[in-house]
């Protein structure tokens, strides 16, 4: 077993303070959807690359799952 398959993608603190503060703000806006989420990041924030949006659009996701569980 590789220590890789039980962890997960450790995130940055940029990507949590940028996904924290859009959480706060429109956090009644995001769904479980990772698509629908991808597309509002880009839409509330300036997001200088596409990976990095995707990378936040996916911890909206997991931090909208958490919550809603």
């Amino acid at each position: 077993m590789v220590v890789g398959d039980i962890m997960g993608r450790i995130k940055t603190k940029q990507i949590k303070r940028v996904t924290k503060l859009l959480f706060e703000k429109y956090g009644d806006k995001f769904t479980k959807n990772f698509e629908e989420n991808k597309k509002l990041v880009g839409n509330y924030a300036d997001i200088p690359s596409k990976k990095l949006r995707n990378v936040i659009a996916g911890y909206v996701t997991k931090l909208t799952k958490l919550k809603q569980e």
